[in-house]
């Protein structure tokens, strides 16, 4: 089988034409397919490192070639993406099994931005290939939040605290995906956070911006002052002194069934 760097699988031409464009700049492979049915031809005799995809397609959605994919056992970690650009969706690619979601229309910046991490994420899985049988996510060397804890995907997570009120924060996974963290742009107490929604945004050396989707809806009752004055304190310790806000839930029973238990990861 060939190899090429990205698959975009979108009925929107215009969308696989910004791909082609901004990918190639930097000198990625980028094949289109219009359609689920195609795309999964095109994997049938070419091995991609990321497939980015349409939610919204004529033969199947999105969600559903994503469980083929699995099925078949392709390995290329998957970004997708939707002018349907709901909450629900976001938290849906997420769990389904997404390492991103970018909502329509975007630009440049967002889309290099989740495609390095997606291409990042990829060479992680190639690096486990070294010492496990297989590329999964959990097989990549990454350090999972505490088992008490709940994550959204592989980007944030939440602690549920006696008082009420959560603390969240971002995985090490996801900081893994980026390179060369600068800073991290905070919402305010008072702030209302919105599960799938972007709760943090985070700066990389070469000037794109990382947004963080968020696993809870509620009010910010508290910013971490620690990581608001120096952002490396999320790198050193994402899952204790690198918490980013404590939360009042508004809807904590409903958000956690959208998120997976941490406990699982060291099943």
């Amino acid at each position: 089988m060939t190899a090429r760097d990205i698959l975009v699988v979108d009925d929107e031409q215009v969308i696989t034409q910004a791909v082609v464009r901004v990918c190639g700049a930097e000198g990625l492979s980028v094949d289109v397919a219009s359609s689920a049915e195609q795309g999964l031809s095109h994997l049938a005799r070419t091995t991609y490192r990321l497939i980015i995809s349409d939610v919204m397609m004529a033969d199947i959605d999105g969600f559903a070639f994503l469980i083929e994919l699995r099925r078949r056992h392709v390995r290329a970690p998957l970004i997708m993406t939707t002018g349907m650009s709901t909450m629900e969706n976001a938290v849906r690619a997420l769990v389904s099994g997404a390492i991103d979601f970018i909502p329509k229309p975007f630009t440049a910046d967002e889309l290099l931005a989740a495609v390095r991490r997606g291409l990042r994420f990829a060479t992680l899985q190639d690096e486990a290939e070294s010492t496990a049988l297989d590329a999964r996510p959990d097989s990549i060397a990454w350090v999972p939040p505490p088992p008490q804890y709940h994550r959204l995907g592989y980007a944030s997570w939440l602690a549920t605290e006696v008082s009420g009120t959560v603390k969240v924060g971002i995985t090490d996974l996801f900081l893994r995906t980026i390179d060369g963290l600068q800073g991290v742009a905070l919402a305010a107490v008072g702030d209302e956070l919105l599960q799938g929604g972007r709760c943090a945004t985070i700066t990389t050396a070469d000037g794109l911006e990382h947004g963080v989707l968020g696993p809870v809806t509620g009010r910010v009752v508290e910013v971490n002052d620690a990581v608001a004055a120096a952002s490396a304190v999320i790198e050193r310790d994402p899952y204790f002194e690198g918490w980013l806000y404590r939360v009042l839930p508004s809807e904590l029973q409903y958000d956690l069934l959208h998120l997976t238990a941490c406990s699982s990861d060291r099943m």
